[in-house]
């Protein structure tokens, strides 16, 4: 069964914005995509830094340190030189909160 962590108040996200939790041992960034909520692991897989701090373009995240662009909806590398996935995590919304859902 999957594990509900709580990201925050659903009141809290605008369209477009993110926040990031510390979950099963890696950093989970939720994006509010027109009041769809996304969650995906906050690291860039081409060198392992950060994604959040980068630009979010329609459904995709730049990576701000080169650029590699990632799907916030299903983890896909888009464009070089990230070529690897990023994981993705349900979520749910539950009382107005806004949870990720880690298995």
């Amino acid at each position: 069964m999957a594990e509900k962590v709580l990201v925050a108040p659903k009141e809290e996200f605008g369209s477009g914005s993110y926040k990031t939790v510390f979950a099963a041992n890696t950093n989970v960034a939720v994006f509010n995509l027109g009041d769809e909520f996304f969650a995906i692991e906050d690291v860039c897989t081409h060198d392992g830094g950060q994604l959040t701090g980068g630009e979010v373009e329609g459904e995709e995240v730049i990576c701000p340190r080169h650029g590699a662009r990632f799907c916030i909806k299903d983890g896909e590398a888009r464009t070089p030189p990230a070529f690897e996935d990023v994981d993705t995590f349900d979520t749910e919304i539950l009382d107005g909160k806004v949870y990720v859902l880690i298995d």
